[in-house]
């Protein structure tokens, strides 16, 4: 039976509990090696859980041990989180840490059973994705494949490649770490095709539509000019990525943050909203197919959705879409 504890404050502040870091860091390791969770996944869970873990040796001592630690305790911490200002997401994502820790405490038979599973999610409101338009979209990318001279600053020194980037993210839907991590060899140019490394490692084929894959033989000659103008040794790592950085800096291959602000870059330089980032094309990619009849299912393989609950949050109609697939399809609709 498990053995509640008496919650009370200590007033040394820099108190661990041994169990709680182990049992932690132990649960890094499966994150990292089992269930091959993505680097942002694993140091969100770490960063989260080491503050529960801080939390639990001031106010239950450093001897506290998963068996005593009961719902209420993980109740208090939420509050907490609160009185710090927190938003409901950040709490909820703090929540679903401690609740997939304690869900593999109990597998591993550290404890009877989740004290989590017993703490209420924190409701959130539903916000629909705000994205542009298929009009807006087109004219940005169809501008950039003009061939009319485009601005050249910073990271967005390198129009080519900056176009494969928005035709990738939009045209096929992917996400921001998976279109840096594209090699070469992934482009399936038989089977007009990408092969992309979602979340978990999981692998799928995405479809490489006409516009995409014509920027993409449009930037391999000037990645090709770059590489060969270096004059040190290209990193393995360069060679095979498909998307380099402009000045060929580290391993050569282009990071997610420099994508994020050449989005930007390019968004505003177009006339698009300032709030226009790399997932933003994502959600646009399904809300488009979606408006254009594309069934659900589809996209949900397509984004490499495990639900499609979470495809069903990232599209959306409009009140007049909605009627107008109603008004052509029920017949009742109309007389």
């Amino acid at each position: 039976m498990k053995m509640a504890i008496e919650v009370k404050p200590n007033e040394e502040s820099d108190v661990r509990a041994p169990e709680i870091d182990r049992l932690v860091m132990e649960y890094m390791v499966v994150l990292t090696a089992e269930r091959a969770a993505s680097e942002h996944t694993v140091r969100a869970y770490r960063r989260e859980l080491l503050s529960f873990a801080t939390f639990l040796a001031k106010r239950c001592g450093p001897g506290v041990t998963p068996m005593q630690i009961e719902h209420s305790v993980i109740r208090e911490y939420l509050g907490t989180l609160y009185e710090r200002d927190l938003s409901k997401p950040s709490v909820a994502r703090a929540l679903a840490a401690i609740r997939s820790w304690f869900g593999w405490l109990a597998r591993k038979g550290h404890i009877e059973q989740n004290p989590a599973k017993l703490v209420a999610t924190p409701k959130l409101p539903k916000h629909l994705p705000r994205v542009p338009g298929m009009e807006q979209v087109n004219q940005v990318l169809d501008c950039m494949g003009s061939g009319k001279p485009q601005e050249k600053t910073g990271e967005t020194a390198w129009p080519e490649r900056d176009r494969v980037i928005l035709e990738l993210l939009y045209g096929c839907g992917i996400r921001n770490a998976e279109l840096v991590g594209l090699n070469l060899e992934d482009i399936q140019w038989g089977n007009e095709c990408l092969l992309v490394r979602g979340k978990g490692r999981k692998e799928r084929y995405v479809p490489l539509g006409d516009a995409a894959a014509e920027a993409i033989r449009v930037y391999l000659p000037h990645r090709k000019q770059r590489l060969a103008a270096v004059k040190r040794p290209s990193s393995k790592s360069a060679g095979d990525a498909l998307l380099l950085n402009a000045r060929l800096r580290g391993n050569g291959r282009l990071t997610t943050r420099s994508v994020g602000r050449i989005v930007k870059h390019l968004a505003l330089a177009h006339g698009l909203a300032a709030d226009v980032h790399p997932h933003t094309l994502r959600h646009a990619f399904g809300t488009h197919m979606l408006e254009e009849g594309a069934d659900l299912r589809a996209i949900q393989e397509i984004l490499g959705h495990a639900r499609l609950s979470t495809t069903q949050r990232y599209t959306h109609l409009t009140t007049g879409q909605v009627a107008a697939v109603y008004d052509r399809t029920h017949p009742r609709a109309k007389s």
